[in-house]
């Protein structure tokens, strides 16, 4: 599938990957600063932001776009960072794909499978009839009845568009990911050997995504493997923590050079 993405910066190749509905859109301003040091490719998976919309949904066919991306760009190796599914997406990528990867960066997930935790999200946006809706506002009315959280509902309602027949629509495919959704938190498959490269976990001090005993899971796939907190955030940890994120992730990449 040839995903949509943003090239920005010059340098060696950094690709990002969002998290479960989000898009590109979320990394536009830690993207302009890796940008100052990378060429930076910001990226929609696919049924996200503005690339297509498949039925087929798992970290297989997303590791299958991103190996589209780089050959169509002529890259060969890059420096990969995925945040929450994106960091799943970029773990699996480096499993089937031994070499490709300088450095991977790791956005508050592990390695290990994860329950369904995002039912409740995708139930109240199916409260919300695209066929009827008339505002932005309308959702919010909608999906404050739902999710207390003003931080989800706001992201959430940053995919909402208007399309070419002047109707509210979603930029993330909300059927494909319902029936999918188990694979989300699909454990990182072991590959047959041990994967040796340079590879930072960062989590979120307030989030329970990553716990102390996950690590031993993680360092049999990835042995070079670390980790660092950052403190006062959750799983969010870019968002609520941006400068200490750039800033951890600047060291990581800029180490050993």
């Amino acid at each position: 599938m040839k995903l949509a993405y943003r090239k920005i910066g010059s340098g060696n190749p950094l690709f990002i990957l969002h998290g479960l509905f989000g898009s590109s859109d979320n990394w536009q301003t830690l993207g302009r600063q890796f940008a100052e040091s990378f060429t930076v490719y910001l990226i929609d998976l696919r049924n996200h932001g503005r690339s297509p919309h498949s039925s087929n949904f798992s970290y297989s066919v997303m590791a299958g776009d991103i190996n589209e991306v780089m050959a169509d760009e002529g890259i060969e190796k890059a420096f990969m960072l995925g945040h929450s599914m994106g960091g799943k997406a970029a773990m699996y990528f480096s499993v089937e794909n031994p070499g490709k990867v300088e450095k991977l960066i790791v956005g508050d997930i592990g390695t290990k499978q994860y329950p369904v935790t995002h039912q409740l999200i995708i139930d109240a946006l199916e409260q919300i009839n695209l066929q009827t809706l008339s505002s932005r506002k309308e959702a919010e009315e909608i999906l404050t009845l739902h999710i207390a959280d003003a931080g989800t509902r706001q992201f959430l309602l940053k995919n909402l568009y208007w399309n070419d027949n002047e109707k509210l629509s979603w930029r993330f495919n909300l059927e494909a990911i319902k029936n999918n959704i188990i694979n989300v938190g699909e454990a990182t498959p072991m590959p047959t050997a041990p994967l040796i490269l340079p590879v930072l976990f960062i989590k979120g001090e307030q989030s329970d995504y990553i716990l102390p005993e996950d690590m031993a899971q993680i360092q049999r796939i990835f042995p070079q493997a670390c980790l660092e907190v950052i403190p006062s955030a959750g799983h969010w940890l870019h968002a609520d923590q941006p400068q200490q994120f750039f800033k951890t992730v600047m060291q990581f990449l800029r180490s050993g050079v």
